[in-house]
């Protein structure tokens, strides 16, 4: 073998070695929310059913990226899926508040205009990922809140339901559990500092968290995040998720980031746009960046994970939780579903 030949197979070995290690390019990753989730506390069939879900929605935003169509449409399509699914803490499977009532919140970004949706507090809107991205389409504002919001998506074409659509028994078992919990835990915080504090302390009830990231053949990413908020939450309470730039956000520039984990958190450290910021200015890669920040996170307490997916086609999913719903599907159609550590 002449000389010319040995660096062409070398070249070809380098080149399916790339392959076969993953350094392919992805153009959706997805998370189904982070928290306590152990193989101990799962059953074979809970999760065959979480491994459907999650491919299925894969599935849904890669047809539809391949169809041509954009990230924003993928996104959108994809956490639909998870939203009509009542595994998930989001849509039909959404967490109940204090007050027994399911409040709604979601959000959405286009990383080429850094155009965005958000609603919070609704209780009627079927897809609130659907109403986000009119918010952010079809009105001059980013956010809209509860009534409001639920007047506007009407107006706007988006489907309505009664209340009771989003009730299920889980949910609803998961409620009285934690208000037990919370009463438990005032009797034995009396006359501590932390018993000052109002508000829940059963924060890894809320874990379930759906959000996407896609990128389009016109290189284009989109990021969105739905969910049903914190189980027995009270006082109108909103975490991360609708927040730009705290569970949501998309640039071209940089990364899409959808978030999930105790919001409060989330939200002091500005987790989305500081992972965007940090490849920005520092010239972190999308994993240097996310794993930096969701460090950041753990340091001051917090917990949970994100997704990333960078315009080139990298993708992260680091967590600080015992596992995490998640997924990829590469632009050849493979798909891969992920749950624990």
């Amino acid at each position: 073998m002449n000389k010319n030949l040995k660096i062409t197979a070398a070249l070809l070995l380098c080149f399916m070695a790339n392959i076969a290690y993953g350094q392919q390019k992805y153009i959706m990753v997805i998370h189904g929310g982070a928290g306590t989730i152990t193989r101990k506390n799962m059953s074979a069939e809970k999760e065959a059913a979480y491994v459907a879900a999650l491919t299925k929605a894969l599935q849904t935003g890669y047809d539809v990226l391949k169809s041509g169509k954009t990230s924003l449409d993928a996104v959108e399509a994809t956490i639909h899926i998870m939203e009509d699914s009542p595994l998930f803490n989001a849509g039909k499977g959404a967490v109940f508040t204090h007050d027994g009532k399911n409040e709604m919140d979601a959000a959405v970004m286009d990383g080429k205009t850094l155009m965005a949706g958000a609603v919070a507090g609704v209780t009627t809107i079927k897809n609130p990922i659907s109403a986000a991205r009119a918010v952010m389409e079809k009105s001059e504002h980013v956010m809209m809140v509860g009534r409001g919001a639920e007047l506007f998506a009407k107006q706007a074409g988006i489907e309505i339901v009664n209340p009771k659509y989003f009730y299920t028994k889980e949910r609803w078992d998961g409620l009285q559990r934690a208000i037990k919990e919370d009463s438990t835990k005032s009797v034995l915080d009396h006359g501590n500092k932390k018993s000052m504090k109002l508000g829940t302390v059963n924060h890894d009830y809320k874990f379930g968290t759906v959000g996407a990231v896609a990128l389009d053949k016109s290189g284009n990413l989109a990021a969105g995040t739905s969910t049903g908020g914190m189980t027995n939450k009270k006082y109108g309470r909103v975490g991360d998720s609708p927040i730009i730039g705290a569970g949501t956000y998309a640039n071209n520039a940089t990364a899409g980031i959808s978030c999930t984990g105790w919001g409060e958190f989330y939200i002091r450290n500005v987790v989305a746009h500081d992972i965007s910021a940090m490849m920005e200015y520092k010239k972190l890669s999308v994993d240097e960046a996310a794993k930096a920040v969701l460090d950041k996170v753990g340091k001051m307490g917090g917990d949970g994970g994100l997704i990333a997916l960078d315009a080139k086609g990298n993708v992260t999913m680091p967590f600080n939780t015992e596992g995490m719903y998640r997924g990829t599907v590469t632009e050849a159609g493979k798909i891969e579903v992920l749950i624990y550590k």
